[in-house]
Formats: structure tokens, sequence, C-alpha cells
């Protein structure tokens, strides 16, 4: 008889510590720091000339306004916030047509053109990542206001955090700066890199930060623009871009297993935009991309932000054809695909 009374009594445990599980993992906000990967337009109210707030930016997005998103429509945050049941979009803090009450289920700190090393936002002049952590702590403030202090720390607990940068700190830092290398060896760069995004890291949880989720460099050697540089490399893939990439994200995964196991309770995920954009521009057309060697806008070859214009008479008219949308940065349909390569894993992780 006791036989009989003991599976029962084990599914219910079973089931009740699944639904305690799922309650302290359910994902309340998305809360986003890093580049023009993930910037939903901060760069718009920034003296910078690093903007995207205008035509033909923004142009399958929602209404068709450009946002100050760097691409024609959304961009990886606004599909993990959609998957995660929250909004279709994250707002950018510092655009003054949302407030608290919208930034309470997701917020966007990123600004394009930044990078770990505070000389690569210097370049020109964006956010550096210590003001993005300024911000926030400006935003943890004003939640607990908005909501109270029990469920704003709830909300920032349970909060999941993206962090998607370093193309910068390479492309427009490093390799065109002679102060840096004279500083550092590339591999020497990356091991900078590696300590300014631990400390970044620690930071964030030693403000209640425990789920995050990082994403390496892509294929930054194929982007359009570099592409178009590499003339005696009859615009090829720059490899030398390409083999730092790969080298600085094994780092990268390298940090996230040291980090879970000196944070208690930290919850940091590494995940790869590199292998799918790769499958994508080795093989477009399994994807249904026609063109991937130059971009949508423009001539396609060397034009973003201000190049990249509703004056220029060579624009794409069809982007899903595209793998990327300036020189630099990808098509919607590009991020939806990059999103759908990891989202599996940051649900399985984090909901």
């Amino acid at each position: 008889m006791a036989y009989t009374y003991t599976i029962p009594w084990l599914l219910v445990v079973a089931e009740l510590l699944i639904l305690v599980s799922i309650t302290e993992s359910k994902v309340l906000a998305i809360i986003v720091f890093g580049d023009s990967t993930v910037d939903a337009g901060n760069n718009n109210v920034y003296p910078t000339i690093l903007k995207s707030n205008f035509r033909p930016y923004g142009r399958d997005f929602a209404g068709g306004r450009p946002t100050g998103r760097f691409s024609n429509g959304r961009i990886p945050p606004d599909f993990i916030s959609e998957a995660f049941g929250l909004k279709p979009t994250v707002p950018a803090y510092l655009d003054p047509a949302y407030n608290i009450s919208d930034f309470a289920t997701g917020v966007c700190f990123a600004s394009a053109g930044t990078g770990y090393d505070n000389a690569t936002s210097d370049v020109l002049k964006v956010i550096p990542m210590w003001k993005e952590l300024e911000y926030y702590k400006e935003y943890q403030n004003k939640l607990r206001a908005y909501v109270g202090k029990d469920k704003a720390n709830e909300i920032l607990s349970e909060a999941l955090y993206l962090m998607s940068l370093g193309t910068n700190d390479f492309l427009e830092n490093y390799y065109l700066s002679p102060k840096r290398q004279s500083q550092f060896t590339v591999q020497q760069y990356e091991d900078f890199l590696i300590g300014l995004a631990g400390n970044f890291i620690r930071e964030l949880y030693s403000l209640g930060v425990r789920k995050i989720s990082l994403t390496g460099l892509p294929p930054m050697g194929c982007l359009p623009l570099e592409r178009t540089i590499n003339i005696l490399g009859q615009n090829k893939c720059v490899e030398k871009f390409n083999n730092v990439a790969l080298e600085f994200n094994e780092k990268l995964n390298g940090l996230v297993k040291r980090l879970n196991k000196e944070l208690p309770g930290l919850r940091l995920l590494s995940t790869d935009a590199y292998k799918i954009l790769d499958q994508i521009i080795k093989k477009p057309s399994l994807y249904g991309f026609d063109v991937v060697g130059k971009a949508c806008c423009a001539t396609g070859k060397f034009e973003l932000s201000y190049l990249c214009n509703k004056l220029s008479p060579f624009t794409c008219s069809d982007a899903n054809k595209y793998v990327f949308w300036d020189a630099f940065h990808p098509t919607e349909k590009t991020n939806h695909i990059v999103v759908n390569s990891f989202l599996d894993k940051l649900l399985a992780n984090f909901r």
C-alpha cells in the first residue's frame, strides 16, 4: 500500500519543484548594455555624428519610424523581449518619448560606437560603458520610486541583462589607433578588453544583477565596409579580423566560466552570434538571401549613419534579400535569424 501512495506523492513534489523553478527564473524585464548591435536610439540625443534616427533607417519598423536603431527594423533585444512574453520592442533610456512606466519591463542603455575600452567611445564621442552603468544606477532609483523598493528589487534581480559589444574596440579603435597598437599586441589588447568586461560584470553583480547573456564578436572581417576596404584581397572577407573575433570569443567563454564560479548565484551565459552569421555569409541562399557582399542602403559598400540617407537613389527596395542593412549592420531579417539561433538556449536557461 505504501508503494501506491509513494509515486503520486513524488510526482506532486516534482511538479511543485518545477513550478518553484519557473517562478524563480521568470524574466520580468530585458535590460540592455552595449553598442550599435543593440542600441535602440540613445545616440539620438547625444552629441555624436553616429546616429540613425532618419530614413531610410527604420523603414520596416512599426509605423515606418526611424528610431535610432541601426537597421531597417528591429534589433536583437526586441526579438528577445518578445520571446520572453514582454514588449515587442525595448525602448532607449534617453528617448524623451518614454518614461519609467515604459522602462519597467525593459530598457536599453546601449550606445552605437562604444566599446569595452573608454578610448573607443572617445573616437566618435558616444556613451562610454561607465556612463551606461551610471544611467542604470539612475534607472534603479527611478524604478524603486515608481513601483516601490521590493517590487523594483524583484524586477532588477529577475531581469535578463543583455551585453553585446566589442567590434568597435578593434575596428574603430585598435586597428586605427597608433596609441593602442604601441601599447598592446592584438592578443594583449584582447586580454585588456576581457579584463574590462569582467570588471563591468562584477560591477553589475554588485548592483544585484544575476542573469546575463553576453554576446561575443561577429565575423567582423565580413562586414561590407571591411570588404570594400580590402581591395588587395579582391573585396573578400578580411580573415585576420575574423580570426581575432574567434580568438576573442574563446577568451570571453573562459571569462564566463570563471565568473560563474567566482560569483555565487550569477547565471552568466555566452551567446554565439559568430557561427550563425558565418553560415549565412558563406551560404546566404540557404537563409533566403541574395546579396551578402554589400549592404542594402545606398551603394552598400561604405555607407552608414548620415551617409545612409533617403537621398541615395541606390538603396535596395527589398531589405529581406540582403544580409546587411548598411555597411556595418545587419538587416532586421538577419537579426531575427541570429536571435533564433540561440533563443532556445536563452529560454532554457532563464525562463
